[in-house]
C-alpha cells in the first residue's frame, strides 16, 4: 500500500504556479469494479481465433505441474491462495538486491531470521520492530532485510529437454545461498508475490514494473528488446518469416513469460521457451522402434492433476476421477485458439549451439535442437493464453461493490467510517484510487505515465505514475524502477524520457516533456499494488514485512520506516497520520469489505485444478536430508479439485492471520479421497504454520486450522 496523506494535497496545492507542475489532480473516485471494461489488446484477433479456447488453454497452462523443470512446479504454485502463496516453510531469501552508493549490485547472502528452511513465526512480524509502533524514532526492538518471498526451484543447470517427459534434464549446481549442510533447498524469489486476481488492470506488472505494457510474444520487455520476433508462416508452405509484434494492454502476458524461465521460480539456467513447447509437443516420426516411440509420447495437460469434472472452464475435459484432460494434447489446445499462421508450417527451425537459426524439412524424428513453428512460437501462446485465463479472474463483488452499487446496508457503521476516513484524512485514495483501489492501473496511466511531484524533501521530481518510494526499507536495499533492465537500459520510463529513449524503447509517446538535467524519482519505488482481497493476500509490502492489516496502518499511522533514510526519493505524502486506535480499527474494516467471497471461497471463477505444491523439505534450516543428487528431499502438499461450487471451509491465510466469516450456503463436491503415505510419522505440527495441523492425503500433506 501507497497511502498519501492530506498533508501532500496542501504541499502540492502550493505548486500550482507552475505551469509544469499544474493543479493537484483530485484522487480517482472509488467505484464497483463492475464498471471498469477489462483491457485487451486491440489488435488481439490478429492471432486469437477462439478466447474460450484460449482461456481454457490459459487455464491448463497456468496450473500445470509439467511446465516446471523439475516437473512439480506451475505458475499456481506461487499464486494458490486469493492469488498469493500462504506458505511459511522456506519462504526466506536474504537482501540479494542490495546495492552500494553507487547502485552496483552487493547482494547481502547472510539471513537474519532463521534461515533457508525455516518457518516464519508470527513472532518475527513486523520485521521492523518498534518500541511504540506510532513512532518511527522510537527504539528499533529487531530489524530484518530479509524477504518473504516464495519458494521455487533449487539451483541446476539446464542440459535438455526429455520429449515427452515432464522432468527436464538437468545438473545441480552447489548454491551459495539456499543451502542447508551442503544441500541444496528451493531458491526463494527476492520479493513478495502478488496477486493475479485483478492483475490485468495493471498498466505495468511486477513489483518494478518490468513486464511492460506492450508484450512482444517473447519476454517481459517489450520494445526495449531489439531481438524479439516471432516467425510468421502466410500458408502451410510458405517461406517463414521473422517478425516483431507488439500487443498493447499485454503487461500480463509480458509477466506470464518470465516465471517459467526463470532459475529460481520454475526453471534450470539456461532453458528457452521452445524446449517448454516441445516438452508438450507430440512428436512427429516417420519410423521408429516401439519402445521409442512409447517415451516420446506426448504430455497430457494437466496429466499429474485430477480436474474437478464441474470446473468452470475445463470440466467438459475432466477426465475424473483419474488425472488429466481427455482428447486434448496441447498441441490441439493451441490449433483450437490460435490464427495457423503462427503454428502451421512444414518448415522445422534448427538453432545451433551459438543461437544461429536455420530452417529446414523434417527428416524423422526432431532432435532436441529442432523446434516446430508451434513449438518456437510458444512463448507467444503461452503469454496470450494465460493473459486471457487471468483476465476472468476478477473480483467485482464485494459488500463494498454492493453497497457502492446502492445497497446501503452491505457495509457496517465503522467500515462506513473507514471508507470515510480512506477517502478523507488517511488520504489512502491519492495512490489507491478508483474501482481498482491503485493507480497503477491501465485506466490512470495510459494517458499519464509521466508525472511530476514534491519528494520527502520539498524537491520536485519526474516519476513513473503509481510507483512510489515509501519508506518500508532503506532505498539501496532493492532499488525497484530505480534499477536497470537486462539490456542495461532504466527500468523507469522517467528516466528513459529524460534520456530521450522514450519513443524507441516503449514505442509511445511521452505525456509530458522531460528535460535531460531534470530531477527524476525512481530509486526505492515500487508499482502501487491493488487492494482488493486484501484481507486474505498477507504478507503485506514488496518485502513481505508485514504480518496484518493492523501493522500495514500502523506503519502509515507513523510515516514509514525509513522516510528520514530515503528523504531524496520518499513520496510527500508519508507523513505522520496520528489516528486513533478506533480510526485504525475502522480502517481495516473498510479493507476487510474488499473481499470478495467467491475468492475467499474458491467459486469460480476462482475454481481450480488438484496442485501439489512443494513445503520446503523435510527437517529444518539446522538439517534436511540429501535425496541422492545433492538437493534435499521435498514436502509436498494437496490443494484438491475444486469445481465451480467452491468450498464449504476456506484455505487458511499465512500463519493463520484470520479471515473466516460465517460462509453462506455453499453446495459441497467431491474432493480426492485420502489415502496413508509415507510422510505419516515424519511430518509433525512444526511443519505446518501455528494453529494448524497436518493432514495426511495422497500425495502429501496440507495443513489445516486446529
Amino acid at each position: 500500500m501507497a497511502i498519501a496523506t492530506v498533508v501532500a494535497v496542501a504541499i502540492l496545492a502550493g505548486h500550482t504556479a507552475s505551469a509544469q507542475v499544474g493543479p493537484p489532480r483530485p484522487p480517482n473516485p472509488l467505484a464497483s469494479l463492475k464498471t471498469v471494461a477489462v483491457p485487451e489488446p486491440p489488435n488481439l484477433g490478429e492471432f486469437v481465433k477462439d478466447k474460450p479456447a484460449a482461456i481454457a488453454l490459459g487455464k491448463s497452462l497456468f496450473w500445470d505441474l509439467q511446465v516446471g523443470s523439475n516437473g512439480n512446479q506451475s505458475c499456481a504454485s506461487c499464486h494458490f491462495h486469493a492469488g498469493v502463496d500462504n506458505r511459511a516453510k522456506n519462504q526466506l531469501s536474504p537482501g540479494l538486491l542490495r546495492v552500494n552508493a553507487s547502485g552496483e549490485a552487493n547482494p547481502d547472502i547472510t539471513f537474519n531470521a532463521g534461515g533457508p528452511n525455516s518457518v516464519l513465526q508470527p513472532a518475527d512480524y513486523p520485521f521492523h520492530k518498534l518500541a511504540n509502533p506510532d513512532d518511527r524514532s522510537s527504539q528499533v526492538l529487531a530489524d530484518s532485510n530479509d524477504v518473504a518471498g516464495s519458494q521455487g526451484v533449487s539451483q541446476t543447470k539446464f542440459i535438455d529437454i526429455v520429449p515427452g517427459s515432464a522432468v527436464d534434464r538437468v545438473e545441480v549446481l552447489p548454491d551459495p545461498v539456499f543451502k542447508v549442510q551442503g544441500i541444496n533447498v528451493g531458491q526463494v524469489t527476492e520479493r513478495n508475490t502478488p496477486s493475479t486476481i485483478n492483475a490485468v488492470f495493471n498498466f505495468r506488472n511486477f513489483w518494478d514494473g518490468r513486464a511492460q505494457n506492450e508484450f512482444n510474444g517473447v519476454n517481459p520487455f517489450g520494445s526495449r528488446d531489439p531481438g524479439a520476433f516471432v516467425l510468421k508462416a502466410p500458408t502451410k508452405q510458405s517461406p517463414l518469416q521473422q517478425v516483431k509484434i507488439s500487443l498493447k494492454n499485454s503487461a500480463l502476458a509480458s509477466q506470464a513469460v518470465g516465471p517459467p524461465l526463470s532459475s529460481v521460480e520454475e526453471s534450470a539456467t539456461g532453458r528457452v521457451f521452445p524446449d517448454i513447447g516441445q516438452k508438450f509437443d507430440r512428436i512427429k516420426v516417420k519410423k521408429l522402434p516401439r519402445e521409442t516411440g512409447k517415451k516420446l509420447k506426448q504430455l497430457r495437460p494437466l496429466g499429474q492433476q485430477l480436474v474437478h469434472p464441474e470446473d468452470s472452464v475445463l470440466g467438459s475435459l475432466s477426465r475424473w476421477p483419474q488425472p488429466g484432460l481427455k482428447d486434448k494434447s496441447y498441441e490441439n489446445m493451441i490449433e483450437d485458439a490460435f490464427k495457423p499462421e503462427w503454428w502451421d508450417s512444414k518448415q522445422i527451425i534448427k538453432v545451433d549451439a551459438t543461437g544461429t537459426r536455420s530452417f529446414k524439412q523434417p527428416q524423422g524424428a526432431l532432435a532436441t535442437d529442432e523446434f516446430t513453428l508451434m513449438d518456437y512460437n510458444f512463448s507467444l501462446f503461452f503469454g496470450l493464453a494465460i493473459q486471457l485465463y487471468e483476465s476472468t479472474l476478477i473480483s467485482n463483488d464485494s459488500p463494498f461493490d454492493r453497497f457502492i452499487e446502492g445497497n446501503s446496508n452491505a457495509l457496517t457503521v465503522q467500515q462506513q467510517q473507514g471508507k470515510d476516513l480512506f477517502e478523507g484524512r488517511a488520504g489512502c485514495v491519492f495512490c489507491h484510487g478508483g474501482a481498482e483501489f491503485t493507480n497503477a492501473s491501465v485506466n490512470n496511466v495510459e494517458n499519464q505515465r509521466l508525472r511530476r511531484m514534491r519528494v520527502g524533501n520539498t524537491g520536485q521530481a519526474v516519476y513513473d505514475n503509481a510507483f512510489y518510494n515509501i519508506a518500508v526499507r532503506p532505498t539501496g536495499e532493492d532499488l525497484g524502477v530505480g534499477a536497470n533492465d537486462p539490456f542495461g537500459n532504466p527500468l523507469s520510463e522517467s528516466r528513459l524520457a529524460a534520456r530521450g529513449l522514450f519513443p524507441s524503447l516503449l514505442n509511445a509517446t511521452p505525456n509530458i516533456p522531460v528535460g535531460a538535467d531534470e530531477r527524476i524519482t525512481a530509486d526505492g519505488a515500487f508499482k502501487t499494488p491493488g487492494l482488493r482481497n486484501i484481507e486474505l493476500t498477507a504478507p503485506y509490502f514488496h518485502n513481505g514485512g508485514e504480518l496484518t492489516l493492523r501493522q500495514v496502518v500502523d506503519f502509515y499511522n507513523r510515516g514509514g520506516d525509513f522516510r528520514e533514510n530515503n528523504i531524496d526519493n520518499v513520496d510527500i505524502g508519508i507523513q505522520n497520520l496520528n489516528l486513533t486506535e478506533e480510526q485504525k480499527t475502522s480502517l481495516v474494516l473498510f479493507m476487510e469489505s474488499l473481499t470478495d467471497d467467491r475468492v475467499r471461497y474458491e467459486r469460480a471463477p476462482f475454481d481450480h485444478p488438484q496442485l501439489f505444491i512443494t513445503n520446503g523439505h523435510p527437517g529444518d534450516q539446522n538439517g534436511v536430508t540429501n535425496d541422492g543428487t545433492g538437493q534435499a528431499t521435498t514436502t509436498v502438499l494437496e490443494l484438491p479439485a475444486v469445481g465451480r461450487n467452491g468450498t464449504t471451509v476456506p484455505q487458511p491465510n499465512f500463519l493463520g492471520v484470520s479471515s473466516e466469516r460465517s460462509p453462506t450456503t455453499i453446495t459441497p463436491q467431491s474432493t480426492p479421497p485420502s489415502s496413508r503415505n509415507p510422510l505419516e510419522g515424519s511430518i509433525t505440527e512444526q511443519d505446518c504454520p501455528p494453529g494448524s495441523t497436518p493432514k495426511f492425503v495422497s500425495g502429501g500433506y496440507m495443513c489445516v486450522t486446529k
